[in-house]
Parts: C-alpha cells; sequence; structure tokens
C-alpha cells in the first residue's frame, strides 16, 4: 500500500469507527499508536504521562469521531495536533481540554511499527520527504517549525528564546508550514 492510498483508507476505517466497529478502531490504532507515543514522549519525557496522553486520544476518537473532519486535513495530522495539545497542557499542569482544532498541515511519523514492513518503508518514505522537505526551508522557519512540534513550545516561548518578535514566530511558523504543505504534496 502505497501512502497516497492511506488517507482512502483511513477514511473507510472511519466510518466504520462512525458505526462502531471495534476491529476498524482497533486498526486505527495500531497504525497511529507508535506515531503518537514518539511524538508524546519527546514532549512529555515521561512514559507513563505518554501513555495516559496516549489513551485520552484514542478514546475521544472512540466517544466522537464525528469531531474528525477529512475535509480539512489528514487523520494522523489531526491526532497529532489533538496529541501535541494535551502534551503541552499536562506539561503545564492544566487539565486537558477535548481539542476540537483541525489542521490541514503535514506530521511525519518517526517511529515505524515493525509489524508490517511494507507500512515501515512507506512511513521511512515520508520521513525521508519531510527531512527533505525541512532541510529545504530557510534556517528561521525551520528552527520555529522544529521548536513547536519537536519540543513542544508555544510561539511566545519561541519568541523569547530565539530573542525573535512574536509576530515574526508565527509568520515563520505559518510561512514555514504552508512551504511543507507544498512541497509535501
Amino acid at each position: 500500500m502505497t501512502a497516497r492510498l492511506q488517507p482512502d483508507h483511513d477514511a473507510a476505517l472511519m466510518e466504520k469507527v462512525m458505526a462502531g466497529d471495534e476491529s476498524a478502531f482497533a486498526t486505527l490504532y495500531d497504525r497511529y499508536s507508535p506515531m503518537l507515543f514518539g511524538m508524546l514522549m519527546r514532549i512529555l519525557q515521561d512514559s507513563q504521562a505518554a501513555e495516559e496522553v496516549l489513551q485520552d486520544i484514542f478514546l475521544q476518537l472512540w466517544r466522537k469521531p464525528e469531531q474528525f473532519d477529512s475535509s480539512r486535513g489528514s487523520l494522523p495530522a489531526w491526532l497529532t495536533v489533538i496529541g501535541r495539545n494535551r502534551a503541552i497542557s499536562k506539561l503545564r499542569g492544566r487539565p486537558t481540554q477535548e481539542v476540537l482544532e483541525h489542521t490541514d498541515g503535514l506530521y511525519a511519523n518517526t517511529l515505524a511499527s515493525s509489524q508490517n514492513i511494507e507500512k515501515e518503508a512507506s512511513r521511512t518514505q515520508l520521513l525521508d520527504r519531510l527531512k527533505l522537505a525541512m532541510a529545504s526551508l530557510p534556517e528561521e522557519q525551520r528552527q520555529v517549525i522544529e521548536l513547536a512540534y519537536f519540543e513542544g513550545m508555544t510561539q511566545s516561548e519561541i519568541a523569547t528564546r530565539t530573542g525573535s518578535p512574536l509576530g515574526t514566530v508565527k509568520t515563520r511558523v505559518r510561512t514555514g508550514m504552508q512551504s511543507l504543505k507544498q512541497l509535501l504534496h
């Protein structure tokens, strides 16, 4: 299965999840939990906390699958945004809130599942494409995207760390994500 076919397959699985199909839900869990857990560990650096957030993400997906809107972005991107926001909330000691945020950005998986060589190859290709796309960004854009998405920093925290005005940081993140989207499509 190629990476291009994955969204269609995800859409079919989401329809089944909405109908209460546990095996479809289990398939999505097996597909995306390694990626999400890796991202959560990078942010939280605590396996127990990462497992709790991961459970919350998939509990939300099971209880309210209709919150996902495939016209706004891919399922892994939506799950990543929810996970990132919940992990940051957990770091700050705030109670997590259900995230209704949608995204049309792309996020790459950095942990590959050893269950299926074809899936692993597809994920490796996507990661390679993301690395090339990130390398093609101007240094300022690459830096703020890495701080936001791989270190879990807010834009205000990035502005403080880099000594850049908040508006500049926001523009760099937005422009960088738009460039990545164009490069990865």
